[in-house]
């Protein structure tokens, strides 16, 4: 059995490689933007679920380390020719001006940086519970935003960075993406995601068998923080430009859709959520432009498409109040078992 699931996957994941490779020589740019979307999303999600759905902490401060992440990564990434044209009202400070990194290189410095971040955060925030907990993280993210917006010689404020190298493509979105998963596997079947799952059922048992609750804490949103910066640092890469707006509690809202339409403690569902809604709002962005029916032509109506989009992700949240998968995880016996569930059997005895 064990075998078999190992074979099955190796498969998968050849059929995977292969499917990039023939979209990376076939698709428009346009369906690769968005697969590009679906894998960084993926990471976002997994960054989040790993604070809010396994360790059961009420964090709402993602869009701050993603931030961090993106600016990071674009500054350490553009050429000096390309930074002097952005910082034309103010200088980038020395040494940055001079520094020129490759892009993964340049991902782990971003993820780095968020990690100081989110330990500068999460020292005196995680000592809160709650409501408490998600409006200190909400308050400091906003706080990153405010700090970006105002030091023009290291952001260059308001006006943000354009002329980024546009690196991430499906191999980096996607290779990213599978390194996140394994970690995080990785991870919360070891001991440390024990104590995490622990942490989340119930504090005081936890605290009672000998887990040490700030430290798992903070492991727990330091590492959330580490791969939310590198999330935020392909983000950029894919989009060219950044500036302050981009990282409003918006951004950290879509990030936690995301989670709670999987399952809060689900890896697979927090993929399988990440492609649905990042494909499924741009397959109804036609509701914002004028809709022909027949002799009749409706008006655009920018918005519809979210608000079309949130009634039906009411529904689904009203049918599946767990998320798609809840805590449980997609394997290989869940798909074989669906399909060889036995027929009930009819009056008679009879199948």
């Amino acid at each position: 059995m064990k075998r078999r699931n190992l074979i099955l996957t190796a498969v998968f994941l050849l059929l995977s490689v292969i499917f990039l490779v023939y979209a990376d020589n076939n698709f428009d740019s346009y369906i690769v933007r968005i697969l590009n979307l679906c894998a960084i999303y993926t990471v976002l999600g997994l960054s989040m679920n790993l604070i809010n759905g396994f360790t059961g902490l009420f964090s709402l401060g993602h869009a701050g380390f993603m931030a961090v992440g993106a600016y990071a990564t674009a500054i350490l990434t553009m050429s000096i020719e390309t930074k002097q044209a952005n910082f034309f009202l103010a200088p980038l400070i020395s040494p940055l001006d001079k520094i020129v990194l490759p892009f993964l290189i340049s991902l782990i410095i971003a993820g780095l940086i968020a990690v100081i971040v989110a330990y500068g955060i999460g020292a005196p925030a995680l000592r809160l519970k709650g409501d408490y907990l998600a409006i200190a993280t909400l308050g400091f993210a906003e706080i990153i935003r405010v700090v970006f917006t105002n030091t023009q010689r290291v952001t260059n404020g308001a006006l943000g960075l354009k002329g980024i190298p546009s690196t991430t493509n499906l191999w980096w979105s996607f290779g990213i993406a599978l390194f996140t998963v394994i970690v995080m596997i990785s991870l919360i079947n070891s001991s440390y995601g024990r104590a995490f799952k622990a942490i989340r059922e119930d504090e005081i048992a936890a605290e009672s068998m000998g887990i040490n609750l700030f430290k798992h804490k903070v492991l727990s949103f330091m590492i959330g923080a580490f791969f939310a910066g590198v999330g935020g640092g392909l983000l950029g890469s894919l989009l060219g430009t950044i500036d302050p707006l981009m990282f409003r509690f918006f951004m950290t809202f879509n990030i936690l859709l995301i989670i709670v339409l999987g399952g809060m403690g689900s890896i697979s569902g927090t993929i399988i959520s990440a492609f649905v809604i990042t494909i499924a709002t741009e397959w109804l962005r036609f509701l914002d432009e004028p809709i022909k029916l027949g002799f009749l032509t409706t008006p655009a109506l920018p918005g519809l498409r979210m608000v079309v989009f949130s009634a039906l992700l009411m529904v689904v949240v009203l049918f599946f109040r767990h998320g798609l998968m809840g805590t449980r995880e997609l394997t290989w016996d869940m798909i074989f078992g669906f399909f060889n569930r036995k027929k009930p059997l009819t009056k008679g005895g009879t199948k």
